[in-house]
């Protein structure tokens, strides 16, 4: 495996740190640090388009908070004052720490003391100086935030500065159980999405992918504009972020997905800015 760190190269163990590793994201445009609560590979989700090898359905392990405290002082120390961005070989206008970003192998939220492993980040950051000048980042399906401690944590996250970014990849419950393997209605993701953003700064992700040559259907696109008129309507959400694939899907379904094309990408963002958000595309 190469050690050059690129936008395609998202290998959790380039560093051989078990909850700590590097991005260089395409969406944040720089440094992003990734925070991995699922080393055991396990999502109460199993999108079809997912990058993890040997998913499994369930929930983030009991995490090592000393360790995770650790592994996140020696790696923000090496990026801050070593010769990380060297070693890794990133260019030079990409040398910049982005965010610090819990994401990983799984859903984070799905971890037991979450709110807690929150604070720990948030801290530590602060403390070495990443923070405020860096953003602190959630990337979420948003589908345990009816938990308490999920609320709590996102709230420690709203302390800090953050952001959630809620996956949303279908408008139709139909598309949900294709895309994400999730039986999510349309109304348990307004609630849940209502109560990220009254915890937390939120943003919308949808990503788009073209699955065995169906395109962006009409209904999904109706589904769609239908679920965030009432988002606008209801919460203080502005942002969405449409995307499509980068990297190979490592389940199943993968030899029958494809990039969604750019010039549809373009329209449906044409669409939802006439519901005012602000729509960034990327491919």
């Amino acid at each position: 495996m190469s050690n050059k760190l690129t936008v395609t190269n998202h290998n959790r163990n380039i560093t051989g740190l078990t909850y700590v590793y590097p991005v260089l994201s395409r969406r944040a445009g720089g440094l992003s640090i990734g925070i991995n609560f699922n080393i055991n590979n396990a999502c109460n989700w199993r999108c079809i388009y997912c990058q993890v090898p040997d998913l499994t359905l369930g929930a983030a392990p009991e995490i090592n908070l000393d360790l995770l405290a650790k592994e996140l002082r020696l790696f923000l120390e090496d990026v801050l004052h070593g010769d990380f961005y060297d070693r890794m070989a990133v260019p030079i206008e990409q040398r910049v720490i982005k965010d610090i970003a819990i994401a990983g192998n799984g859903e984070p939220t799905s971890l037991t003391n979450f709110d807690i492993a929150v604070q720990l980040i948030g801290d530590i950051a602060t403390e070495l100086g990443v923070f405020p000048e860096s953003h602190f980042v959630l990337i979420t399906n948003g589908s345990l935030i009816h938990r308490s401690t999920v609320q709590a944590g996102l709230k420690v996250l709203n302390h800090f500065g953050g952001e959630v970014w809620f996956k949303m990849d279908s408008g139709t419950p139909e598309g949900r159980v294709l895309i994400n393997n999730s039986a999510q209605t349309n109304d348990a993701v307004l609630k849940n999405i209502t109560l990220a953003a009254q915890c937390c700064s939120t943003k919308i992700q949808i990503c788009l992918v073209d699955y065995q040559q169906h395109g962006f259907s009409t209904s999904e696109r109706d589904g769609f504009l239908e679920l965030l008129t009432t988002i606008r309507a209801t919460t203080a959400i502005q942002n969405v972020t449409i995307y499509t694939l980068a990297r190979p899907s490592q389940q199943p379904e993968a030899i029958d997905l494809q990039p969604m094309p750019l010039g549809i990408m373009q329209i449906f963002a044409h669409d939802i800015r006439q519901l005012d958000f602000d729509v960034t595309v990327t491919e």
